[in-house]
């Protein structure tokens, strides 16, 4: 079974940014699409972007769109989660997960799986 792991999380101040990223072992037909998600105590797992690591296609959910950036390294096999001008409400622990499929907005839902262990985010002063 595919496994992922995700790195990077760190504490960062207001307005800063981070580079998360999910080391994959292998791209695979039936994870060939990677997402993440990320998840408070006592609130649902929620999606914010996806790509597809065959043609690099993405989608991003409308409340960082403007904010994150995904990216894939084939050669690597990571894909990566590039974060700016974040915000308090961003802490959260931040999934990478894969399925089969093309990125849509089906992204935003954690129908996803394997799963990384995950990586936590704190964003404070």
């Amino acid at each position: 079974q595919v496994q992922l792991v995700e790195s990077g999380g760190d504490l960062v101040q207001p307005g800063g940014s981070l580079r998360l990223s999910c080391a994959v072992s292998e791209f695979t037909s039936e994870s060939n699409l990677i997402g993440w998600f990320r998840q408070v105590p006592g609130k649902e797992r929620e999606g914010l972007s996806c790509i597809s690591v065959s043609d690099g296609d993405t989608y991003y959910a409308d409340s960082v769109k403007d904010r994150f950036v995904i990216s894939r390294d084939n050669n690597k096999k990571t894909v990566d989660l590039t974060m700016s001008n974040l915000k308090p409400e961003d802490s959260a622990v931040y999934f990478c997960a894969a399925r089969r499929g093309r990125p849509g907005w089906w992204c935003q839902h954690p129908n996803f799986s394997p799963w990384g262990q995950g990586t936590r985010v704190t964003v404070r002063s």
